[in-house]
């Protein structure tokens, strides 16, 4: 939890830190996401015209050149937020399970970043039309580190995050809400409904959004209060 003696300049600084860094993230994440569902067909009997455009390689290069980014963000995302709502404390159960979630989530992205850089034949190089189980399997890698593994993983991380916030009252009532619902939703109905992926990133930019809200709120309160002191 915070301690009462921080520095103010610094709480003050933490809080936008993790604003920032979440909107960046959610943004670069969303982005990811949407390019590499609009460019895997659903149909495995597609491979052969997948295979032969060149747009669907580009978009999924472009994803998977987002992703490191993404994960830079996430990390300072995760380090500001967890110093915002607080290090656990005696809640050490949650503080584990935030860390390690997060970490996992972060890992099954950069996972999902090698499996698309294996559908785009590895460096820019086109894969041969040929080679379709190849391209089924990077295919079937893919979308099922993104669906059954790193979106599990961001669920535990949302609800961990939920759960401590509320604790400790960082987060108001319909965050909490939102939180939970975006880890039901991300723990059992993302691998069977498409796009519901997205929850996470829109869960992290809600989040980035009240956390910058209520830094300038009372950034401002800081200041109206300086201004009557020096007043008086």
């Amino acid at each position: 939890m915070q301690s009462a003696s921080t520095d103010p300049a610094r709480a003050l600084r933490t809080p936008r830190a993790a604003g920032i860094a979440g909107v960046l993230f959610a943004l670069l994440l969303a982005t990811a996401f949407v390019l590499v569902r609009i460019s895997v067909p659903e149909d495995p009997a597609s491979a052969a015209e997948w295979l032969a455009d060149e747009d669907h390689r580009d978009a999924l290069k472009t994803a998977l050149g987002l992703v490191p980014f993404a994960g830079v963000f996430f990390l300072w995302f995760m380090g500001a937020v967890r110093d915002y709502i607080g290090h656990g404390g005696e809640d050490r159960f949650f503080d584990t399970l935030f860390l390690g979630s997060g970490l996992l989530c972060l890992a099954m992205l950069f996972a999902l970043a090698v499996g698309i850089d294996g559908l785009t034949g590895g460096g820019g190089v086109s894969p041969p039309t040929g080679e379709q189980e190849s391209w089924e399997l990077g295919r079937h890698l893919s979308l099922s580190l993104l669906a059954d593994y790193a979106m599990r993983m961001a669920a535990v991380f949302t609800v961990c995050t939920t759960v401590i916030g509320s604790r400790i009252g960082a987060f108001p009532r319909w965050l909490n809400w939102l939180g939970a619902g975006a880890g039901l939703v991300l723990m059992f109905l993302v691998s069977s409904i498409a796009w519901s992926e997205l929850v996470f990133p829109a869960w992290v930019l809600a989040v980035s959004g009240y956390v910058l809200w209520s830094s300038v709120r009372r950034s401002r309160g800081r200041s109206r209060t300086d201004r009557t002191t020096a007043a008086t």
